[in-house]
């Protein structure tokens, strides 16, 4: 693609390299990215172990980051080490909820929960847009010219720094929370009944898992997570919302990138983590690229569509083989099986 663009693909990648690595900033800048995407990523992983998609990471990213903000603005003059954690709880139980209405739907009327979570998506911003320039509006603005933007946060609710560049507390926490979710899914009663009805619903429904609840219950979660990410975009990043009528001008389309993190990253929680640095960093870098080749950054986004293309046909031909190999194995297992039925002849040559 970058030839056909006319480019150098050794100038190219070099130039991402270096505007994702190049300087101490530019790593910060990486993972300040990456946390987002990893935070929705094992939320992704969470429904796709329960057999449902959740495409609704932008709507639920935005509810968690206007719930907090909201929260924050109602009491400005809180301490910051009692608001933040909980601005960044009321996030997560406000993208929670947005998901587990689509996990309703689904439960209840059996609602296909790919078009619901999209709906729910449009939803999500035209109340955003509503509460931007309404309730939630930058006060002291003239009428006609008024921004649809919030006051900014107080400088005591900002998420602490790890070292003094943009990296922030958020990416510790999504990095733990990761983790978190892997002994969730792998070493808890909760995480195997989830995965079972993942597997198969119909043989987990005649175990006596109540599948139902826990396709609510692993939207509610993957919605929960994406809110965290909205939450922590708002506390450590953005410090305010501004919209421009789309979720991207908030998310930065962390809620779809997410999902192509978390299947590069096998859907597995642990995965997801280099995973979503590794798309950190073509985000970051693709500025970078595009200033140096005169290349759009807009490429990355092929890119991310390449990734999933050829992810979905690898696992597609893994499936394949390991077929293969257990006929091969079934068949070998049969005829070693009939050369010791089959009679041996009697006496010597």
């Amino acid at each position: 693609m970058l030839i056909l663009l006319g480019a150098n693909p050794l100038v190219a990648y070099s130039a991402l390299l270096e505007g994702a690595f190049g300087s101490v900033n530019a790593v910060a800048d990486t993972i300040v990215k990456a946390t987002p995407l990893l935070l929705v990523g094992i939320g992704i992983c969470i429904a796709f172990r329960a057999g449902v998609i959740n495409i609704g990471g932008e709507g639920q990213m935005v509810l968690g980051g206007l719930s907090s903000i909201a929260l924050g603005l109602a009491f400005p003059d809180a301490p910051g080490i009692i608001m933040i954690p909980i601005a960044l709880f009321v996030g997560f139980i406000a993208g929670g909820l947005w998901g587990g209405l689509a996990g309703y739907l689904k439960a209840r009327f059996n609602v296909n929960e790919i078009l619901s979570t999209i709906m729910l998506n449009v939803i999500a911003v035209q109340l955003m847009n509503l509460l931007l320039r309404g309730p939630l509006i930058q006060q002291n603005q003239k009428g006609a010219a008024a921004i649809p933007q919030t006051a900014r946060l107080s400088a005591a609710f900002d998420l602490p720094r790890l070292v003094p560049t943009r990296l922030h507390l958020g990416a510790l926490i999504a990095v733990l929370l990761a983790v978190g979710v892997y002994f969730f899914l792998w070493r808890t009663t909760i995480g195997y009944r989830i995965r079972a009805v993942g597997l198969n619903a119909s043989a987990a429904r005649y175990a006596g898992i109540k599948v139902k609840k826990y396709i609510v219950l692993s939207l509610m979660l993957s919605g929960a997570f994406s809110g965290l990410a909205g939450a922590i975009q708002v506390y450590g990043v953005n410090h305010f919302m501004i919209t421009d009528g789309s979720a991207a001008s908030f998310t930065g389309s962390a809620g779809f990138n997410g999902i192509v993190a978390a299947l590069f990253g096998q859907l597995h929680p642990i995965g997801t983590i280099p995973a979503s640095f590794l798309f950190g960093a073509l985000l970051v870098g693709a500025n970078k690229l595009q200033r140096m080749v005169q290349v759009p950054a807009a490429l990355i986004t092929a890119l991310n569509g390449l990734v999933v293309v050829f992810v979905v046909s690898s696992e597609i031909w893994r499936r394949k083989n390991a077929r293969r190999r257990a006929i091969r194995e079934l068949e070998e297992k049969m005829t070693d099986a009939t050369e010791e039925k089959s009679p041996q002849p009697e006496g010597g040559g």
